[in-house]
Parts: C-alpha cells; structure tokens; sequence
C-alpha cells in the first residue's frame, strides 16, 4: 500500500494542484470566488484586497503543487509546504468559520485528502529511505 502511494502521489498533486489553483480566479472576481467558496460577500476596498492576495495565495499552492508533482527532486519540499497551507486554512475553517463549514465542505474534504495522503506519502518515503 505504501509503495503504491509513494508511485503514484505526484497524480493526486497534479490533480488538487489543478483544482487549487482555480482560485486565481479570485484575483480578477473577488466577490464570486467569497460567494462561491464561502456563501458569503463583502463590501469595500480593503475586503477586495484581501480576497485577491488570499486568492492569489491559494492559487499559488496550487503551481506548488503541480511543479512537486512534476519535480520529483522537489516533491517532498512542495507537499509538505501545500498541506501544511491546507492544515492552517482546514483548521482555521473549524475554529472560526462554522458559519461557512456547509458551503466549504468540498474544498474542506479534498484539503483533508491531501493532507492524509501527503503524511502517507511522507511514512512512505522514510520507510524507503530507511530501507
């Protein structure tokens, strides 16, 4: 099982790497990305700012994580960095963000996929190494 993880880790990287970085399009529709990700809108500039730098963050994850799963030199630096990302934003969401859990759901389950397959990934490359 753990080899098998470890072979194939890069294709879930690739394919939540894809999915997260859709969220640069928050960058150019701030309003749509809160409303769609969250259920929620805002007013004002600082707000818009806000929105678009998270955005930006978040998509940038995502070029994170397709380049580890193109880069297998890179692979271990960029998962755990991406889930680590996605660990703060998960934990954040059950601490402070009941309100918004329902709407977040999705985004929620493919973080904590992610985030369970790269401590998988991770046991699995020690075990290699110790190997």
């Amino acid at each position: 099982m753990m080899d098998f993880i470890a072979r194939n880790f890069r294709w879930l990287m690739l394919l939540s790497g894809v999915l997260t970085a859709t969220m640069f399009y928050g960058l150019f529709a701030p309003q749509e990305a809160l409303q769609s990700m969250f259920g929620a809108s805002f007013e004002g500039q600082l707000q818009s700012l806000v929105v678009r730098s998270w955005s930006a963050l978040v998509g940038l994850m995502g070029v994170l994580l397709i380049y580890g799963a193109l880069s297998p030199k890179h692979r271990v630096l960029c998962a755990v960095i991406a889930a680590l990302s996605k660990a703060i934003f998960v934990s954040l969401l059950l601490i402070h963000g009941q309100d918004y859990l329902s709407k977040a759901a999705p985004a929620i389950a493919l973080d904590l996929l992610v985030i369970a397959f790269t401590l998988l990934f991770l046991l699995a490359v020690q075990k290699r190494r110790s190997a």
